[in-house]
């Protein structure tokens, strides 16, 4: 097959693989030869709040292993560190790329950037940017009348149905033979990668499944599936070590596509596989509703609790924060959050729930806490439980439904 291009660029950001990653397929499938970069975005990382940062860690180690698999095929990753509206545009002139490729991202800092950059390239690179983050995308499932749903249990009918439909979409990128550009072509447009080039601290990570790369990322899901027939009746207890995946990392910086998880439980006409599922039919639903209602990521998606006067005491907060409220669950989840960036999601539902019902503390300030916290933050998904449980979002639970945490302790903490 001819190709159109004599030299492409494939821009990584929430799908640090090359593996089933659509970009690249896609890159390979067009270009007669590649080039991969990095960008670590300023506009991102100034807003961070601690020099050892878990994520910059996590990415870091992960796009070791990506330089190293490149390095082996001749090549190697570009790492950039600025504003990707002046480095990406900068990179593809100085390539004389004809052509970029990258895979979408759903949040409104990221649409808005991606629409710069697409303008300043326009009048002299194509731009091709792909759906690759989700099975189905923001605008795919809709109702009859064309909107998009707001609750979860249709949505989710309508996305199995749309599934059976076009299975294909379960199917693993694969590009056809293409070359890496050689590494000499490369090495003057990069930085070394290094953390403490851009200013930041390794970390290393507490748990098994938070180790970065997409080698652990598959040894995790090997693990999991290994167990997932016993998922349903497992999963609420924190104190299992195998009762959830622990793959939230690896899909939010997408060491893993989300089809590889997919098809562990397609299919499978059992209760745990079927319950994954629909956990991660629900990632799907929030990424939809953070697409489709780019308001939720400042306000509530009900507006009409906007307008809530709350308590906001700050002692109450900075107790909360620290593991200090004298309720053992919440202390003991909050106190784990703060050492390891991870927390059993049943253990975020309590502690969302205590913090706004209980201290009438504003959700969206729990929901900046874990933002600064969590290894595997992701903003739809973020966003969506902490509305969930504030019964400030769609679908979410009734407004007098309370968390209580002595009864959450005796029937989930049995440790």
């Amino acid at each position: 097959m001819k190709k159109q291009y004599d030299l492409s660029l494939v821009w990584l950001r929430r799908d640090l693989r090359l593996v089933d990653n659509r970009a690249l397929a896609e890159a390979g499938n067009r270009a007669k030869t590649v080039a991969v970069v990095f960008v670590f975005d300023t506009q991102i990382l100034n807003q961070l709040k601690s020099k050892q940062d878990q994520r910059l860690s996590f990415i870091f180690e992960s796009l070791l292993e990506l330089d190293a698999i490149l390095r082996s095929k001749g090549s190697q990753l570009i790492v950039r560190h600025g504003d990707p509206v002046f480095e990406i545009p900068r990179l593809t002139f100085d390539l004389k790329a004809q052509a970029l490729f990258y895979n979408e991202d759903y949040e409104p800092y990221a649409q808005q950037r991606d629409k710069r950059i697409e303008s300043e390239l326009s009048a002299h690179t194509q731009v091709f940017s792909f759906k690759d983050q989700v099975i189905f995308s923001g605008h795919e499932i809709l109702k009859s009348d064309g909107k998009p749903y707001q609750v979860f249990t249709p949505y989710m009918k309508a996305w199995l149905k749309e599934l059976t439909k076009n299975k294909t979409s379960l199917q693993a990128f694969e590009p056809s033979e293409f070359e890496y550009v050689a590494r000499k072509s490369l090495e003057a447009h990069s930085i070394s990668l290094a953390l403490d080039r851009i200013g930041f601290e390794k970390v290393e990570p507490v748990y098994e499944f938070q180790k970065p790369g997409r080698k652990s990322g598959l040894k995790c899901l090997d693990t999991f599936g290994r167990n997932l027939i016993h998922y349903s009746e497992r999963r609420d207890f924190p104190v299992l070590e195998l009762g959830t995946s622990g793959l939230s990392v690896h899909l939010r910086f997408g060491t893993l596509s989300v089809r590889e998880c997919v098809r562990l439980c397609y299919g499978v006409k059992k209760k745990g596989p079927q319950i994954w599922l629909s956990e991660l039919i629900w990632r799907e639903f929030y990424h939809m509703i953070l697409d489709q209602f780019p308001y939720v990521a400042e306000g509530c998606f009900k507006k009409q609790y906007d307008n809530i006067e709350w308590v906001n005491d700050p002692s109450h907060f900075k107790a909360w924060c620290e593991g200090k409220t004298g309720f053992p669950i919440v202390d003991s989840a909050m106190r784990e959050l703060n050492r390891t960036g991870w927390m059993h999601n049943r253990l975020r539902m309590v502690v969302a729930s205590f913090l706004v019902k209980d201290l009438l503390v504003d959700w969206r300030m729990g929901e900046s806490y874990f933002a600064d916290k969590l290894l595997d933050f992701d903003l739809a998904a973020n966003n969506g439980g902490w509305q969930w449980c504030a019964s400030t979002g769609c679908d979410s639970q009734p407004y007098f439904r309370i968390f209580n945490p002595s009864l959450q302790s005796q029937k989930f903490d049995f440790d």
